[in-house]
C-alpha cells in the first residue's frame, strides 16, 4: 500500500510510521531524508541535488519526484509511507501522475487531527532519544529516573530548540496554511481519511489499521 500521513508538528506521524515499517513492512520516504542519501550517493541524481544545495537553491518539484521515482523503481517491500511530500496542490498532482506512470495507486491518505491546546503541552515537554528516536514526555513519559533510554539504554536526549509555545504557534499557522488545500483535493479525490492523533498511541494504531485493512 502506498498512503501519506498528515498532521502538525508533534501529531505522532513519526511514531506511527516507525509501527507501520516494523509491522507492515513499509518504507518511509522523508523528503529530507531522501535529499540527504542522495546527496552523499554518488549517483547522476546524486550529484544534481549536491549542486543545488551547496548552490543554496531550493530543491525543485522535478528533482523530489525524480527521488522518488527512484525508490519505486526499488524494492517496495510492503509500500511506501510518504512523509514530508507533497505539500503543495502542483506536487500532489506530480505524485499522482507519478504513481499512475508507474501501475500504483495513491491508497490513502490519512490526516492525525489534535487540538492545538493540546498539542502545544505536549511538544513543549517533549524530549527525544538521540539514538533510538524513542519519544519521552515530561508528564506522561519522563525518561526513566536512572537516565537511561529504556529502548536503546542511551543517555543522550534531544530538545528542539523551536519546541517552545511561540514557536509551535508559527509552525502550526504555517503547516494549516500548506496543508488547508490538500485536504480539500484529497477528500474531493475520497481518500482522506482523519484519525485522533491525540488518542492513546496504540488507539490510533488501530485506527490507522484499520483504515488500511478495509
Amino acid at each position: 500500500m502506498n498512503i501519506i500521513l498528515l498532521g502538525p508538528p508533534g501529531a505522532g506521524k513519526g511514531t506511527q510510521a516507525r509501527i507501520l515499517m516494523d509491522e507492515r513492512d513499509m518504507i518511509q520516504l522523508s523528503t529530507g531524508d531522501m535529499l540527504r542519501e542522495a546527496r552523499s550517493s554518488g549517483t547522476e541524481m546524486g550529484k544534481i541535488v549536491a549542486d543545488v544545495m551547496d548552490s543554496g537553491a531550493l530543491v525543485t518539484d522535478e528533482i523530489v519526484i525524480g527521488l522518488i521515482r527512484e525508490k519505486l523503481e526499488g524494492d517496495k517491500k510492503g509500500g511506501f509511507i510518504f512523509d514530508g511530500f507533497p505539500r503543495t496542490l502542483a506536487q500532489a498532482d506530480a505524485l499522482e501522475g507519478l504513481l499512475s506512470d508507474m501501475g500504483e495507486t495513491l491508497d490513502a491518505v490519512i490526516e492525525l487531527r489534535v487540538r492545538d491546546e493540546a498539542l502545544v503541552d505536549r511538544i513543549v515537554h517533549r524530549a527525544t532519544c538521540g539514538n533510538c528516536g524513542e519519544v519521552y514526555h515530561d508528564k506522561t513519559k519522563p525518561i526513566p529516573e536512572d537516565g537511561k533510554c529504556a529502548v536503546c539504554g542511551a543517555t543522550d536526549f534531544k530538545r528542539r530548540a523551536d519546541d517552545n509555545e511561540e514557536s509551535l504557534k508559527t509552525r502550526l499557522m504555517e503547516y494549516y496554511k500548506k496543508t488547508s488545500p490538500l485536504l480539500g483535493y484529497y477528500h474531493a479525490k475520497e481518500k482522506l481519511e482523519r484519525v485522533d492523533g491525540l488518542a492513546e498511541m496504540h488507539v490510533v494504531k488501530a485506527a490507522i489499521g484499520a483504515i488500511l485493512d478495509a
